[in-house]
């Protein structure tokens, strides 16, 4: 399966996301990246944990229009009291829907490589549908 990454100016980011994988597990901090609402926020764009019963929760991350020139986007989302590494990007595949993954772990984790550590937390994405929580 061929894939390319698509930059976060498209609107290809932007809706409601959850987790494809086969049986995740979550851990208290991961269940707030079970689902993800992202959509434009200001003059940057942000995504939203979106609870089970589709409430709103709290802003995971933002990411300045400034990395949309980036094929991957790395940056910092929320882990419970904490920030850490996060790294997210957009797959279109042709046949196959395209997809989103997202990983966050230590300063040093490198998802591109076989480099640095291992994600504290990673999963890929399917679409939803549209947006419903936003940044406030």
């Amino acid at each position: 399966m061929s894939g390319t990454l698509a930059h976060a100016a498209t609107p290809e980011y932007y809706g409601r996301w959850a987790v494809s994988d086969e049986a995740p597990a979550y851990s208290s901090k991961g269940i707030l990246y079970k689902t993800i609402d992202i959509a434009p926020c200001g003059n940057d764009f942000c995504g939203v944990s979106v609870a089970d019963d589709s409430s709103c929760g709290d802003v995971l991350f933002r990411f300045f229009t400034t990395h949309t020139i980036d094929e991957e986007l790395v940056g910092h989302g929320k882990w419970g009291k904490a920030k850490k590494k996060l790294e997210m990007g957009y797959v279109a595949s042709d046949p196959d829907p395209a997809y989103m993954y997202l990983a966050l772990g230590a300063d040093d984790m490198d998802m591109s490589g076989r480099e640095g550590s291992i994600p504290t937390f990673q999963a890929n994405y399917k679409r939803q549908g549209d947006v419903a929580c936003k940044a406030k």
